[in-house]
């Protein structure tokens, strides 16, 4: 997956916003005022691209084991509910944006229920 491809996807689902609320580099992706997805600029220029992510604790350390290395607790993250995934050439877009969707419909959840409605009539 490229940035380009990471951006597309994050913005194609509903009620999606793209902010840098910490630096320059720092691209946010989040869902009704939410962050779902974040990912330093600065790393995919470098040809380190990352992702930090929301994720059930049970999931995240299951895909933590399963990922040795690719998958760790969430750099300047809470490592309980966030992963860091380093992004290699041999990981499948597919397995990405399971992980995304996975963290979006998270952040839906904790949603007041104000906030759900109101994106369910957006």
């Amino acid at each position: 997956m490229h940035i380009d491809e990471l951006r597309d996807y994050c913005m194609s689902k509903k009620a999606v916003t793209e902010e840098f609320p910490f630096d320059e580099s720092t691209l946010v992706f989040k869902v009704m005022g939410k962050m779902f997805c974040l990912t330093g600029l600065d790393r995919w220029e470098r040809g380190e691209p990352a992702i930090n992510l929301k994720c059930n604790p049970e999931k995240a350390i299951e895909l933590r084991e399963e990922y040795d290395g690719t998958v760790i607790g969430g750099y300047h993250s809470n490592k309980k509910h966030w992963n860091t995934i380093f992004i290699d050439k041999a990981m499948e877009a597919s397995e990405l944006k399971k992980w995304i969707n996975h963290s979006y419909e998270l952040v839906i959840g904790k949603l007041t229920r104000a906030q759900k409605e109101d994106l369910k009539n957006l």
